[in-house]
């Protein structure tokens, strides 16, 4: 099996069976058998495909109708389209003749020929402009940055004008690894000069004290001061979350919805490792690995508490006192703030999604506010940029329960993923 061909199967599961990218690409490269160099290289095609499809498909469609092209003739063109147009260190004859091979395979020697002719066109044509008008055009955004036009609507009522086409062309691109400095071991300054004197790149993020851009970072699991628990994987969006709920030695605090604990142990690193954190999950799986996070941080301040949210006798079943100085929301959402780090989101996400999740946030938004003591915080984070998730959300909720909001932020690409933040007090 080849780089391509696995690019094609997971492209192909992605689009038909509407799987997730990441899962889909780490189950073909595992049976794959492929060198590390080739792995990389259906990655880049996965993932570039993904992210530049629109633009991709705009220039296929100047030569061929891809609603009348067999679903796998149209990815075999997808994957050898991103090559032609945004890679350069494979030759064009041999990306064009492993098209037309899987088109032949698959469909025929007379949609083989169809392959070569279209592609051949395109490879000639480049990035040839867009007939869309002016630049600054939402239709042209959407193209040029491949954003489906509903997605741009909501990021257009939402992002500063002047920075929305800068913006969604950074959701286009791939996220860089950030690294989150444990401060309770060492300080930022000196885990950069480690890691630089290691071979991998470590810049500060303005705006994030704990925050480290990576460069040529590889395996964050085979790096020693990674696994001497100096620092972990945390984008700088989500490091807004715990700096925001500032929690303090003493504090009770509930990490609602904590997952893999990335919040917790930030709150826990901000705390002096002095508070009493809960972090409760529904995922079993999600909490064994915030146990293990833990331990290699070197934080004991952190229980965990397999719990159903909804259920409000999971505080009583879990032994825990009724009420909380702060309460951390991480709400599920529909992602588009990450969709540098899952582009197939651009795909799978329908605007219909948006509703429903935002009636379940709701719905632990008021099962987890009565668990809030007097004078406590409660801080609200959602990792995207739609208005029924975030600032109409806290609008609704601030009125329900006689809450204030004293704190609304956003962070965005490139120096961040999307994330909405806010801050209500009683």
């Amino acid at each position: 099996m080849t780089a391509r061909e696995v690019a094609r199967r997971v492209l192909e599961r992605v689009d038909q069976g509407g799987a997730w990218a990441t899962l889909a690409l780490d189950a073909e490269l595992g049976r794959s058998g492929l060198e590390e160099r080739d792995r990389r290289l259906a990655s880049e095609l996965v993932y570039g495909v993904l992210r530049h499809r629109t633009r991709i498909d705009r220039a296929i469609a100047r030569h061929a109708d891809l609603k009348k092209t067999p679903p796998k003739v149209v990815t075999a063109l997808r994957v050898a389209a991103y090559q032609l147009l945004y890679l350069d260190r494979v030759p064009a004859y041999a990306v064009v003749d492993d098209a037309v091979g899987a088109a032949r395979a698959v469909a025929g020697g007379k949609l083989a020929g169809f392959t070569n002719a279209v592609l051949r066109k395109v490879g000639a044509a480049g990035h040839a402009p867009l007939p869309l008008g002016d630049d600054r055009t939402l239709a042209r955004i959407e193209v040029e940055h491949s954003l489906p036009r509903w997605m741009l609507d909501e990021l257009a009522a939402a992002a500063p004008p002047e920075q929305l086409a800068a913006i969604a062309g950074a959701f286009a691109e791939s996220a860089p690894i950030v690294a989150r400095t444990n401060l309770l071991r060492i300080e930022r300054d000196v885990l950069a000069d480690e890691l630089r004197a290691a071979g991998t790149s470590a810049e500060p993020i303005a705006g994030a004290p704990a925050a480290l851009r990576l460069g040529d970072a590889g395996d964050p699991a085979t790096s020693p001061t990674f696994l001497a628990g100096k620092w972990t994987v945390q984008d700088a969006g989500a490091q807004q979350v715990a700096q925001l709920a500032a929690p303090r030695a003493g504090m009770r605090v509930l990490d609602a919805c904590a997952g893999v604990g990335g919040k917790s142990t930030h709150l826990a690193e901000l705390s002096s490792d002095a508070a009493v954190i809960i972090a409760a999950d529904q995922s079993s799986k999600k909490l064994g690995h915030l146990v293990d996070s833990a331990a290699r941080l070197g934080h004991r301040s952190i229980t965990t508490v397999l719990a159903d949210l909804l259920d409000p006798a999971w505080v009583k079943r879990a032994g825990e006192p009724a009420l909380f100085d702060l309460i951390v929301l991480d709400a599920p959402c529909s992602g588009l703030g990450v969709l540098r780090r899952h582009p197939d989101a651009k795909w799978r996400m329908l605007p219909d999604s948006v509703p429903r999740l935002a009636g379940l946030q709701r719905l632990l938004l008021d099962a987890l506010v009565p668990l809030l003591a007097p004078g406590g915080a409660f801080i609200y984070s959602v990792c995207t940029f739609t208005r029924a998730e975030g600032p109409e959300q806290m609008a609704a909720f601030a009125q329900r329960h006689g809450l204030r909001i004293v704190v609304e932020e956003r962070t965005w690409p490139p120096a961040a993923d999307a994330f909405y933040l806010a801050r209500l007090e009683r």
